[in-house]
């Protein structure tokens, strides 16, 4: 067993917090944990109370950035207000995970390896720990409280840094032991590297950083004049041909992998979330013709996109938070209050059309 997978629990007056009183509703204390950030937030059952962002400091090794994840559950709990009771903490957390047994297999942004996350949180706290996959937890929170409400199954489609996916069963996201869902990788046998140890991965040039990065490798522009895909589509809606071509093969890459699920699973929703699609029409049109492009027999799903934003990960960590609330005896509620989006109206079902309601 690798040093990685006994990481020592921090000391207690680093990890213990909160003013745990009597219940005058519960809490829940709800983690994201990025490569780069976690995102706290301390949760009733009428919304989020508070919220932190903090370093994940995984460039440190992952001693520190486990560290890190139990002192932002401290220093949320340390919130709590007088009389109110912590009734469990959610964690979602990438790589690949495996929600069973409560282990993180492999996570290559934290150096994480076979990491049991769920039982060394709560030895540290001495509360349930709801734990699952980021983006498993963002389909969560999306078919609960967001754009995928009402239907009965749908897949989650997360495009940002990477490319990955979570399918929801009758509400419940197919795990596989933490398998399931990387449909960022392989197809290719050729291109440019994938920290994956493949080449020419979806992620590689289909992802908002894979966008960013075949454009600059292709006209020696500087990252910070194109750190991200937002530059990138300016650049192709100002008539930058190069930055057009960049942007629509990674488009219909991301239409062939939504067609690969329809075939596979006849999904009637996906939803669409992560960074690119803050592109808004941009992304949504040309992603639906793709997938059309790519079908033959099978009726298209609908690209929905997704209500929750960069919040979905939080949402959905607190959501499982109240499932381990519950399981362990505590009467807390199943979901929390969401307030709508300003502006953002019905949501939207995406057809070859348009947006219709």
């Amino acid at each position: 067993m690798s040093e990685r997978t006994t990481l020592p629990v921090p000391p207690a007056d680093a990890t213990v917090g909160g003013r745990d009183g009597e219940t005058d509703g519960p809490v829940v204390v709800a983690l994201d944990v990025g490569g780069t950030d976690i995102k706290a937030a301390l949760l009733d059952a009428g919304g989020v109370l508070l919220e932190r962002v903090t370093p994940t400091r995984a460039a440190e090794g992952p001693r520190t950035s486990f560290a890190a994840v139990l002192a932002a559950v401290a220093d949320v709990r340390d919130q709590v207000p007088a009389g109110r009771r912590v009734a469990a903490v959610g964690l979602a957390v990438p790589g690949t995970v495996d929600e069973e047994t409560g282990v993180v297999r492999s996570a290559e942004n934290l150096d994480w390896v076979d990491l049991p996350v769920r039982a060394l949180v709560e030895d540290a706290t001495g509360l349930p720990v709801g734990f699952g996959h980021d983006v498993r937890a963002g389909g969560l929170a999306e078919w609960r409280l967001g754009a995928a409400r009402g239907a009965h199954d749908h897949a989650f489609l997360a495009v940002g840094t990477g490319i990955a996916a979570a399918v929801v069963l009758r509400g419940e996201p197919y795990v596989a032991h933490g398998w399931a869902g990387e449909v960022g990788h392989g197809g290719a046998r050729e291109g440019e590297p994938c920290p994956c140890g493949g080449r020419g991965c979806a992620e590689t040039f289909a992802s908002a950083a894979g966008m960013a990065r075949t454009y600059r490798r292709r006209t020696g522009a500087p990252a910070t004049a194109v750190p991200g895909a937002r530059e990138v589509l300016a650049r192709a809606q100002a008539g930058d041909a190069v930055a057009r071509d960049v942007w629509e093969r990674g488009v219909d890459r991301l239409g062939e992998l939504v067609a690969e699920m329809t075939r596979l699973l006849a999904l009637p929703t996906v939803v669409v979330g992560g960074g690119l699609v803050r592109a808004g029409d941009a992304l949504l049109r040309p992603l639906d013709a793709a997938v059309r492009s790519y079908l033959t027999i099978h009726p298209a799903p609908r690209l929905v996109p997704a209500q929750l934003g960069s919040a979905a990960g939080v949402h959905g960590a607190a959501l499982l938070g109240w499932d381990a609330a519950r399981a362990a005896g505590v009467d807390a509620p199943r979901q929390h209050a969401v307030p709508v989006p300003t502006g953002t109206g019905p949501r939207g079902l995406v057809t070859a059309d348009g947006v219709v309601p």
